[in-house]
């Protein structure tokens, strides 16, 4: 007896589609990396990006300067941070720093260190020679620096932007290496009367590592007066190596952020007494000389 046979149903049979949809590949961090400049650079060309105020762009900040940073500051000087929980996570707030290195790396490796730890964008005030070199006051400008005055810097601070300043200015980074951190004058306290007016604490900033990047031996003032520069150094490598003598030597860094400073005793008014402004300003000045040397016994050798 043969068995009945029954020819499968339009609804039981399989429906195998002509063209079946394929999974997009995973693509490789080479790939996403060039995509990702690709759709950067095509944002540029179309002017598809924004600055504010100060000419502060973002997007470039993270994706083109910062990243050139990050390698020196990862790989060649190893920084460390100490005391990061005395960054607010918003709000306004002037972190007050040495100045060091002959030029001004520790600036730049500071923006490193709020940005990748603190998540925030530091607008550091710089002196007006920076903005009066063309190619540099433009990178400045777009990394979120600027003019080193009370009206931008109330300004950012209102906006409740984190604030970086370096008072001794050229004095200090430009001093000898037989005076290395050794805090020079702090100006007129500028910065604490920007403090007071905007009702923001004051971070002490200690800076370790820079001095002994360019070493400063001598000073040729007779050419920095004719370039119209505070200083022309002489290092162990510069100008006897060229241009192999701007490369920095890879000593070991250290940042520490101490505790806030509150201002809340003193009223705006105070901005305008200039023995309240003077006696806070050496105060600060102290706070920030003994973590310069607190930080230095930490860091021991200079290069290990």
């Amino acid at each position: 007896m043969n068995a009945h046979h029954e020819e499968p149903s339009a609804r039981d049979a399989q429906v195998i589609p002509l063209n079946p949809a394929r999974p997009e590949p995973e693509r490789s961090p080479l790939e996403r990396k060039l995509a990702s400049g690709l759709a950067f650079v095509r944002r540029r060309l179309a002017g598809e990006y924004e600055v504010d105020e100060f000419g502060f762009d973002a997007e470039f900040n993270s994706s083109v300067l910062l990243p050139l940073a990050r390698t020196l500051y990862e790989h060649w000087f190893r920084v460390e941070l100490f005391g990061l929980e005395n960054l607010p996570a918003d709000g306004g707030a002037l972190i007050v720093a040495n100045h060091s290195g002959t030029l001004p790396l520790d600036g730049i490796m500071l923006t490193v260190a709020v940005h990748d730890h603190a998540q925030r964008d530091l607008r550091l005030l710089g002196a007006d020679l920076i903005y009066q070199v063309p190619l540099l006051g433009h990178l400045s400008r777009k990394a979120g620096h600027t003019l080193a005055c009370p009206a931008d810097a109330g300004r950012l601070l209102s906006k409740g932007e984190l604030v970086g300043v370096f008072p001794e200015g050229f004095k200090g980074v430009g001093k000898p290496f037989s005076e290395r951190y050794r805090l020079q004058r702090f100006g007129r306290g500028g910065f604490v009367g920007t403090a007071l007016r905007a009702d923001v604490p004051i971070i002490p900033c200690a800076i370790v590592g820079a001095e002994e990047i360019y070493p400063k031996i001598a000073d040729l003032r007779p050419l920095a007066r004719l370039l119209g520069l505070p200083y022309f150094p002489v290092t162990p490598t510069w100008p006897l190596l060229g241009p192999a003598g701007l490369l920095p030597l890879p000593s070991k860094w250290m940042i520490q952020f101490g505790e806030p400073m509150p201002l809340d005793d003193y009223d705006a008014e105070a901005a305008d007494d200039p023995m309240t402004v003077f006696n806070l300003t050496d105060h600060v000045r102290e706070v920030v000389q003994q973590m310069l040397f607190d930080t230095l016994l930490r860091r021991g050798p200079a290069f290990l």
